[in-house]
């Protein structure tokens, strides 16, 4: 009789488990109806899009947007511009830094609260962004004429947008 325990690796002949069903018609389901795959390919297709044609003012479409919330009469904070692009802080202090050193934008410690930080456009960032407006305008009015009914369009992805701050779809 032997001391060692029994063997726990399965015999080569128990049968195997049942593999999963997942047809291949759920795949073409998918594909065809998931509004979050649809989403981010439309995402992807006009940040690519939006970014060759900023290209020759060395922005991305994400930069512009950006420098664009500066663009107001009171700077703005971390907080508020990260929910306003929907980024978290760290990504916001990470996009912010490339900029920073191009001179676009400035960051100082808020007066009214010193752990605060105000980001401000810079007078060549104002410039830079005068000189993209026209260009994102022009390609803005392309994309609007290709999908139909921008209005619709805009009010759906504000519905889904609702979704971000746990609040039904619909209201």
């Amino acid at each position: 009789m032997s001391n060692r325990p029994p063997s726990r690796t399965p015999s080569a002949h128990l049968p195997a488990a049942p593999e999963p069903r997942l047809p291949y018609e759920a795949t073409i389901m998918v594909r065809d109806s998931c509004l979050c795959l649809h989403a981010q390919r439309a995402a992807r297709a006009l940040a690519r899009h939006f970014d060759a044609v900023l290209r020759p003012f060395g922005l991305t479409n994400g930069q512009f947007s950006l420098l664009m919330a500066l663009n107001r009469p009171v700077p703005a904070t971390m907080a508020p511009l990260a929910e306003l692009l929907a980024m978290d802080r760290t990504t916001l202090t990470a996009a912010l830094k490339p900029l920073q050193r191009r001179g676009l934008l400035e960051v100082h410690p808020d007066p009214a609260d010193r752990r605060s930080r105000q980001i401000v456009l810079t007078p060549a960032g104002r410039s830079l962004m005068a000189d993209a407006l026209p260009v994102w305008t022009a390609t803005h009015a392309g994309i609007d004429r290709l999908v139909g009914d921008p209005g619709r369009l805009r009010a759906d992805l504000r519905a889904l947008d609702r979704l971000h701050a746990g609040l039904p779809a619909a209201a």
